[in-house]
């Protein structure tokens, strides 16, 4: 599996979101915050939409392949 980075810690700081609040308005749990943050889990596409939807940006901007991944693949 390709390593995914996200920037979900970075947004939830910069709107002053717990990760409980980020977790209730996408229908998770805070513990599932917590594994998307530290790269440990990655989110189905249903709560990577719902987290780019709470952020008002495309998940791509939240959600990344590791540079080195993307260009061996291709």
């Amino acid at each position: 599996m390709s390593e995914l980075h996200n920037r979900v810690r970075e947004l939830r700081a910069r709107d002053r979101l717990s990760q409980a609040d980020l977790a209730q308005l996408i229908g998770a749990s805070r513990q599932t915050i917590a594994l998307i943050e530290r790269g440990d889990y990655a989110p189905s596409i249903v709560l990577a939409l719902r987290i780019a939807s709470v952020f008002q940006v495309q998940v791509e901007a939240i959600f990344s392949l590791e540079r080195d991944e993307v260009n061996h693949e291709k």
